[in-house]
């Protein structure tokens, strides 16, 4: 499921945006702990590497499919390229918070 056509103010489909994207998946925790750096301060790829001591590309591949949902932003076109919290994200944190929390998907084994 992409954002594309998803009313912001509904958050029936907002919460089926959040759970395809971090519930139904396998990077469901690196993907959480991206956002909840994100939350804290704005990021390029490699501050969040080090900072979650992920692999470059695991945290590339994880921002890429979160900017696909629009759930995070961009700034920049190139190597540091700062990213933060899309809008919708930060308007539906509350959502986002249930998702991860139910999902055993996202917790550390």
């Amino acid at each position: 499921m992409s954002s594309k056509g998803i009313e912001s103010g509904n958050p029936q489909q907002i919460k089926m945006l959040l759970w395809s994207t971090f519930a139904g998946s396998k990077g469901c925790i690196n993907r959480v702990k991206i956002v909840l750096q994100l939350k804290k301060m704005p990021l390029n790829t490699n501050q969040l590497s080090k900072e979650l001591r992920l692999d470059y590309k695991v945290i590339e591949r994880h921002l890429e499919i979160l900017e696909q949902n629009e759930l995070v932003t961009k700034v920049g076109n190139r190597y540091g390229s700062t990213f933060f919290l899309s809008s919708l994200l930060e308007h539906n944190l509350n959502l986002f918070d249930e998702v991860a929390d139910k999902s055993k998907n996202c917790k550390e084994q």
